[in-house]
């Protein structure tokens, strides 16, 4: 058996997948977890006259990403690099293809351009820009860009082939998992579709709700990003980028919390309590041991969110501290919030979450801090709190 014998795919007529699985991968930007790794997808488009490689791969893997595409036509023939997004995942690569093939040509956005010399030292010369609408024929196949910025770089770009009908949309409508080719074969697609909108497109939506009626506009039949599975039924994933671009929220409220001798958890509970007894949908994260792909995939559709961090030295525990952050920066359509606190030997945590939330959109409702565990008192206003939250919640439906 040839040991460097690997899969490929054709995905549409001379239109193949030469890509990559990183199974073992758990752990993206030092960031976000990955429990079921990930793929770099690269396509290679033969045309009667030129050849196209859109994307490359992460490093470690250019090794795959050549023997890949040998195995379907000869290194030397390409004569274009398309380079979609600059990030090192898609892109490290590309140095390594051009180096192998002296003649190609990165072809790029004009912010793209400026990317590839500042990264990897590419010569002007060899760099082809374009901009919304330019084409580059193949012979028999025309590729067509379209401008993406902010999906989620400023020179992100998707490249159409229209004979095919194939939308190569790079980050966009993308998941992290090294599962499967198409949609069909991994069962909860839906559900890492969503976990990957949290993490990295939610900051975006306003550019995101541009993006998709670009990619709506051309009518693909098939969909080609750049991470899991390709889509031959586009609108399986247009329908859900619809409600995520839009902001769309539900009657639900997510949870998440420290604690560290219990005080604060018993008061979360309390106030969870009543949410569910409202009938109101309730997802609960301990910060201690939460997935943060987890949290990012809830904050997609949650109208309500709850932090509950005691006090430590002065301030919200350092759990808590980098969820407030989590939160701010992926700027979720999150309407209303409460803040719980319990502290020992001096407050604050409360006064630190709420300079924390200052620039976002989120109105807190209200905040209870309270010295050692929580007396019925205590209680019963924290029951008050989760009823007006309840009907906020309702309210907005």
């Amino acid at each position: 058996m040839d040991m460097n014998k690997y899969a490929t795919h054709e995905i549409a007529d001379n239109v193949f997948w030469v890509g990559a699985k990183d199974w073992n991968r758990r752990l993206f930007d030092a960031l976000i977890p990955l429990p079921q790794g990930t793929s770099y997808n690269a396509y290679l488009v033969k045309g009667a006259e030129k050849t196209a490689l859109i994307d490359s791969v992460n490093p470690g893997f250019e090794k795959e990403l050549k023997a890949r595409i040998e195995q379907v036509g000869s290194l030397s023939d390409i004569d274009y690099v398309v380079m979609n997004h600059a990030e090192p995942d898609h892109s490290t690569s590309i140095p390594f293809i051009m180096e192998l093939v002296p003649g190609s040509v990165l072809v790029t956005t004009e912010k793209g351009a400026k990317m590839a010399e500042l990264y990897f030292d590419t010569p002007r010369d060899r760099i082809k820009t374009v901009k919304e609408g330019d084409t580059l024929d193949l012979g028999a196949r025309t590729l067509q860009f379209i401008e993406a910025p902010w999906l989620h770089w400023p020179e992100t770009m998707f490249t159409f082939l229209p004979e095919e009908r194939v939308l190569f949309s790079c980050d966009f409508f993308g998941a992290h998992t090294a599962f499967g080719i198409y949609e069909d074969d991994v069962e909860d697609l839906s559900t890492l579709a969503k976990r990957y909108f949290g993490e990295i497109m939610m900051p975006f939506k306003s550019m995101g709700k541009k993006g998709l009626e670009k990619a709506r506009e051309l009518d693909p039949l098939l969909l080609a990003p750049s991470h899991g599975p390709m889509y031959r039924n586009p609108e399986t994933i247009f329908r859900l980028y619809d409600l995520w671009t839009a902001g769309e929220t539900k009657e639900k409220v997510i949870v998440i919390y420290v604690s560290m001798w219990s005080a604060t958890e018993n008061m979360v509970k309390a106030l969870s309590e009543i949410l569910l007894s409202e009938g109101i949908e309730v997802r609960i994260y301990n910060l201690a041991n939460a997935d943060l792909g987890d949290i990012a995939m809830d904050l997609v559709d949650s109208r309500g969110i709850v932090f509950g961090t005691p006090t430590v030295l002065g301030g919200m525990h350092p759990l808590a501290i980098y969820a407030a952050n989590v939160f701010k920066i992926l700027r979720p359509p999150t309407r209303y919030a409460i803040a719980l606190s319990s502290y020992g030997w001096g407050g604050g945590a409360i006064k630190q979450l709420q300079t924390t939330l200052e620039s976002t959109k989120v109105e807190i409702l209200g905040a209870v801090e309270i010295n050692g565990p929580a007396k019925e008192d205590n209680l019963s206003l924290i029951r008050e709190l989760g009823a007006e939250l309840a009907g906020k919640i309702k309210s907005d439906s």
